[in-house]
């Protein structure tokens, strides 16, 4: 048997200078994971029964604010405010957008929203972009009270967003039944599922489904603080006020890039309730999160930056047992991370090593290395456990067969988080050095489809009874004679029991479009002839008009992602989508083409 090379020798003893110190660190990790997924399995089993979502049904509607912080995203505002504002199933709310005076596109979107919906409003930072998500959001809180004055209202709750959020249709509801008790209310957070072959997103899968099944959790059980996680976080005036008294008027700190977090450890130490809404009870926002290694690292760096390094330097390790425990758990990633890198990195080379040892027909040599081979077992049997716990919370949410990625997904989490530690390590003290602000770190956003919101919408027939078109027993009775393949507005339309001008309006609702007769006498011939007659028949659409950049289309049916990707072959302009009934579409093809 021929010998390894000298270099590859050393190279193995190396390696295993490293192993050891590793080890004792991912031992000392590993243990606090296993002690944290014990006290869980241990409250599990001796967990009451979930509390009924529709427990308090009556319990008059709270007015609430739902911010909306902005930094160049234009591209998804838009479908953002106009499902959200059709899925929603609460009144008396309001949304309140910030953006910058330096980003164009978004204002645009912004004020075009609001000349659309009555409910949306900007708020314009008096300068510059990008801050900080902080300082954007005590501007959007500003542009609130103002508000409040002209109208003579007040908003008892506001809700924090993000311009990819789709938020969950009883969210608001959720919200207002636990502000009676509770002055900062988080509801779960969860990536939108994706196919197995979007690894990165995958990443975000499963962190999340643990993190919101058991950590959130957690932290309340154990008595420590709820940090808010940025969206979906509702927090009551009289805990905003606490949160102004308490820190020179700011109620978001502008100079912190996870304001989030930081709010929820400052109302813990001023002694304001909260709470965590379970995911048992079916209200989580739902968003894409980055889908890329680069951006899934930027996002991720912020985190860092934030969570370990901002709050250490401004709270230090003060607090409760409790508090100090979750410091730690926050915070370990500073260190842990950078070697989760290095130990992918010390396994790659074991498979090199083996590798070479294999085909050059020789020993093995990285094994006599070996000091304490019970490290290595005790290690491995620890990190075993750990992707078993976090292969059980993702095949909850995701299925049994998304969480088989969990163990390749693990590794590749490593290597982001890695390297997103080691970047904010070398931003935080580059930034300390030449004493500069730290700024919001952009992160891409995708919106969802129309088709992939289609389940979050309010059903039709449930605008229709809550509109007052229809009796709740005409509903059932139609539901029960409908025929297959029979769009049930069309039933109810073809039985008599609502009008077509009816169902459109309804329509309207849940599509949040604009809907109403167009006059054929109003309408440019040119711009009715733009499109191909063919396609205009057989997608059921007619250009009406264009203005800002935007081609307004009329069409009796409600727009899908297909009937987009066919329109955009003809037409480099934004689509904007008006419904018509049937008849007034006949009329103006009729008389226009």
């Amino acid at each position: 048997m021929s010998v390894l090379p000298f270099w590859l020798t050393e190279s193995d003893r190396l390696v295993w200078s490293l192993v050891f110190p590793l080890g004792v660190v991912i031992l000392l990790s590993g243990l606090d994971d296993l002690f944290l997924d014990l006290h869980f399995l241990i409250r599990w089993l001796r967990r009451p029964r979930i509390r009924d979502a529709g427990a308090a049904p009556d319990i008059p509607e709270k007015q609430i604010a739902i911010f909306v912080p902005l930094w160049q995203e234009s591209a998804v505002i838009t479908g953002m405010v106009e499902h959200n504002l059709s899925a929603i199933r609460y009144n008396k709310y309001e949304f309140f957008i910030g953006a910058y005076p330096n980003d164009d596109p978004t204002l645009d979107a912004v004020r075009e929203l609001e000349r659309r919906y009555p409910r949306v409003h900007l708020a314009v930072c008096p300068h510059d972009g990008p801050t900080s998500k902080a300082d954007c959001l005590n501007w959007i809180y500003q542009r609130m009270l103002l508000y409040e004055e002209k109208h003579g209202t007040c908003f008892d709750v506001v809700v924090t967003h993000d311009a990819e959020d789709l938020i969950h249709p009883e969210a608001l509801r959720h919200i207002n039944r636990e502000a009676g008790a509770h002055g900062m209310i988080q509801i779960p957070v969860l990536p939108l599922p994706t196919p197995m072959s979007r690894w990165v997103h995958g990443v975000y899968c499963d962190e999340f489904a643990e993190w919101q099944l058991k950590d959130m959790p957690m932290r309340s059980e154990m008595g420590s603080f709820v940090p808010s996680n940025g969206v979906g976080t509702g927090y009551t005036r009289e805990a905003l006020d606490s949160l102004a008294t308490e820190d020179h008027n700011l109620v978001f700190e502008p100079g912190c890039l996870t304001e989030d977090y930081e709010n929820g450890l400052r109302l813990h130490r001023l002694g304001i309730p909260q709470t965590f809404v379970p995911l048992g009870e079916g209200a989580a926002t739902r968003e894409y999160f980055p889908q890329t290694l680069r951006a899934a690292s930027r996002q991720r760096t912020r985190w860092v930056t934030g969570i370990a390094l901002q709050t250490w330097e401004r709270y230090g390790w003060r607090g409760g047992l409790a508090e100090v425990y979750w410091f730690w758990r926050d915070r370990k990633g500073l260190l842990g991370n950078p070697l989760g890198l290095l130990a992918n990195l010390l396994f790659g080379y074991g498979l090199l090593s083996w590798a070479i040892a294999h085909w050059s027909g020789t020993q093995w040599s990285l094994p006599a290395h070996v000091v304490w081979p019970t490290l290595l077992w005790i290690t491995g049997a620890l990190q075993v456990e750990r992707l078993a716990v976090r292969f059980g919370c993702t095949a909850r949410l995701y299925g049994v067969s998304f969480a088989l990625g969990v163990p390749v997904r693990a590794f590749l989490a490593n290597c982001i988080n890695g390297v997103a530690s080691l970047r904010a390590l070398w931003i935080y003290a580059r930034a300390r050095i030449n004493g500069r602000p730290l700024v919001w770190l952009k992160t891409e956003h995708a919106y969802p489809s129309r088709n992939a919101l289609a389940e979050h919408r309010r059903r039709l027939g449930e605008i229709l009874v809550g509109s007052g078109y229809i009796a709740e027993h005409t509903l059932a009775r139609a539901l029960l004679d409908q025929p297959p393949g029979v769009r049930l507005g069309e039933f109810l339309v073809a039985r008599g029991e609502i009008s077509e001008h009816d169902l459109y309006e309804a329509l309207s609702l849940q599509q949040s479009l604009p809907s109403g007769e167009l006059v054929p006498d109003a309408v440019d011939a040119p711009v009715a002839r733009l499109l191909p007659r063919r396609l205009v028949r057989e997608w059921k659409v007619l250009p009406f008009q264009i203005a800002s950049g935007s081609l307004f289309l009329a069409s009796p049916e409600v727009p899908t992602d297909e009937m987009t990707r066919a329109l955009k072959g003809f037409t480099s302009l934004s689509l904007r989508f008006h419904l018509v009934t049937p008849a007034n579409f006949e009329c103006l093809v009729q008389q226009l083409l």
